[in-house]
């Protein structure tokens, strides 16, 4: 059954909505410590490949030295290559290829983490996030792409960009096989001095928070349970706990602002058992 307020729909299959990453991805994994601060940016060409009439994807991965310029004659300084005909209960695609894969389950004295996509037009946008044994945030990997030939960039995230009110449309999948749901959203963002005051609103969720506005990093909470919102280059924004722990719901989010006016968020929740429950993607556009 949907939550109340909200309605069923139904999707290609998982297999076809992952065809929508074939291609030839060149970016770059970009390795920050869980401030924001760059400990290194490493070129990458990832490649996704049909094989069979589309039976199997091939996954091939090249690593290049951070001098290297793109080229024929670039070094390449590690490869991977894997090859699946099918899909794992840690993943789930939505209809335009985006994607999360990661920990199903939080648990004591163990690693906990997750990656999560965003795709639009000729660009992809991935963020790996991983949390030690200890359950506190340990790295974050923000993942830059663009096929060949197309241009990439784009401008650091400014808190300035995301004030204002944004309505769009939530998407949820179910890892547990359950239809999706869609739901209309509100995200109003105000600053007040040196804070900044969000204010969420959908068919089944009302709520308002407080963060505390440092630099390029937004904190809402306090004591154990502090979420912070790094804001990032090309218009990405990384929100996670500080740290995890089985008792404590949460989620993982990528936010993306494509376009002055335009934004998608991806969400990877968990319940107080830490059991992975849902994945939703935000398409929101601002409307004040």
């Amino acid at each position: 059954m949907a939550n109340e307020g909200s309605k069923t729909v139904s999707f290609p299959s998982q297999w076809a909505s992952l065809l929508q990453n074939l291609g030839q991805w060149q970016g770059s994994f970009t390795r920050l410590t869980p401030a924001g601060e760059v400990q290194e940016d490493i070129p990458t060409l990832v490649s996704l490949e049909g094989l069979s009439n589309n039976q199997t994807v091939r996954l091939t991965i090249q690593y290049f030295a951070p001098d290297s310029e793109p080229g024929p004659d670039r070094t390449v300084t590690q490869e991977k290559v894997l090859e699946y005909s099918s899909l794992n209960r840690s993943i789930l695609f939505f209809e335009n290829g985006a994607f999360s894969q990661g920990s199903i389950q939080l648990a004591p004295f163990s690693e906990f983490g997750a990656e999560l996509g965003l795709i639009h037009e000729s660009r992809r946008l991935r963020l790996v996030q991983l949390f030690n044994q200890d359950g506190q945030l340990n790295q974050i990997t923000l993942i830059r792409e663009k096929l060949a030939g197309t241009d990439g960039a784009g401008p650091p995230l400014r808190l300035e960009a995301l004030l204002g009110e944004w309505q769009g449309e939530a998407v949820t999948l179910f890892p547990d096989g359950r239809l999706p749901t869609i739901s209309s959203t509100t995200l109003c963002l105000q600053r007040q001095g040196n804070q900044v005051v969000q204010h969420l609103t959908s068919d089944t969720l009302n709520f308002s928070s407080i963060a505390k506005i440092d630099g390029s990093i937004l904190r809402f909470g306090q004591d154990s349970q502090v979420v912070q919102v790094l804001l990032l280059p090309n218009g990405a924004s990384c929100t996670s706990p500080l740290a995890v722990k089985v008792g404590q719901p949460l989620f993982l989010e990528l936010g993306w602002l494509e376009q002055p006016n335009l934004r998608q968020r991806l969400l990877r929740s968990y319940n107080a058992k830490g059991e992975w429950v849902s994945l939703t993607l935000v398409k929101e556009h601002k409307v004040a």
